[in-house]
């Protein structure tokens, strides 16, 4: 995991229950991936700002034929 930070957080039981239930994980993997959604929310805004910008050489149906 390399280098860590080892913190103490108070977490409403019911927002840490649901969040558990998502990610069927315990307490510090389930706080991992919440912190890593969060890293990568700027990534998320800017491919949405990009949306109808980008020029695809494939159509979807292209795209969809190595599941048939």
């Amino acid at each position: 995991m390399g280098n860590a930070k080892k913190i103490t957080i108070e977490v409403p039981d019911d927002l840490l229950k649901k969040a558990q239930k998502q990610t069927g994980k315990g307490i510090s993997e389930t706080v991992r991936n919440g912190l890593r959604l969060l890293a990568a929310a700027d990534a998320y805004s800017s491919l949405r700002d990009m949306k109808g910008r980008v020029k695809f050489s494939k159509t979807v149906e292209e795209l969809r034929e190595d599941r048939k």
